[in-house]
């Protein structure tokens, strides 16, 4: 016979269990900064923090430095949180980004901070480059301070369109127009990276805002790292599986809320565009005309 109490405890009991076979069965995600990344340069300027579990980066008059993933992926998503240089950080730039690391037809990723003068707004450069062609910048204004506390960062990249996402916010769509005549990076797997360095010949205001260096140091900080792609090598048919979760109905374009939210960054943030840039481009580029 089953006693009244062990009526009441057995949901609980279900729910203990399920959590320790999911435990098992999951990988825990986010990582910490050795599992998936190793510095690239300047040793130095890296410190880790709790353990592992988040990171410092280092920006001096000596130099900057940069740290990058140990594997290549081939679509997937990968997001990091982070908070950016504060205060004065003209000429300053944080990057976070995919590339493939080839010489003259990369694929690339971009998100890059460009510091500011104390009290004016950060702006985000996004950009992206397919089979070596980049050129594709555009900019927004950040609607918070990501100084004064960290902020997840986001690309989404499957066979349907690469997404940059600002807290969930989709900032940025590059969509597949393949049939269009269109290219789409999909065949070469890329590398997460990651740096902070100087740019002040462009960075802040086209370069008018020099780098002030009285202020530095200068850092950044980095928690949170979540890769979860088809990393290469790796099975042979991971890349084109369609029952990876990132390939998934709900991944192939913007939601309702999404698309909401993407009208609203680009009408009330946007600072550049290139497909609005007549003096660069007095025709617009095909892929402006297909649909970003």
């Amino acid at each position: 016979m089953i006693s009244s109490s062990s009526l009441y405890y057995s949901p609980v009991i279900v729910i203990l269990l399920y959590a320790l076979t999911f435990s098992f069965s999951v990988s825990a995600r986010p990582a910490t900064f050795l599992q998936d990344f190793k510095v690239a340069w300047a040793d130095s300027h890296i410190k880790q923090i709790d353990g592992g579990k988040a990171i410092q980066l280092i920006l001096d008059q000596n130099s900057g430095c940069g740290f990058a993933s140990k594997s290549k992926y081939l679509f997937g998503r990968v997001s990091m949180k982070i908070k950016l240089v504060p205060g004065d950080s003209a000429g300053t730039v944080t990057a976070f980004y995919m590339n493939s690391d080839t010489d003259n037809v990369r694929d690339e990723l971009d998100f890059e901070f460009l510091g500011n003068r104390s009290g004016q707004p950060y702006t985000v450069q996004t950009n992206v480059y397919v089979h070596g062609k980049g050129d594709k910048e555009q900019r927004i204004n950040l609607w918070f301070d990501p100084s004064a506390d960290f902020h997840t960062y986001t690309i989404l990249w499957n066979h349907h369109h690469t997404v940059f996402y600002v807290d969930a916010v989709p900032i940025r769509v590059y969509k597949n127009n393949e049939a269009k005549g269109i290219p789409f990076p999909k065949f070469q797997p890329m590398g997460v990276y990651s740096t902070l360095w100087e740019a002040d010949d462009w960075a802040t205001r086209g370069g008018l805002e020099k780098i002030n260096w009285s202020k530095s140091p200068f850092y950044a900080y980095y928690k949170d790292f979540d890769i979860e792609g088809c990393a290469m090598p790796g099975p042979a048919n991971c890349a084109s599986n369609p029952r990876n979760w990132w390939e998934g109905a709900n991944y192939q374009q913007l939601s309702a809320v999404e698309a909401r939210q993407y009208r609203w960054v680009r009408t009330n943030h946007m600072i550049y565009d290139y497909c609005t840039d007549k003096s660069r481009n007095p025709v617009p580029p095909p892929e402006c005309v297909a649909g970003i």
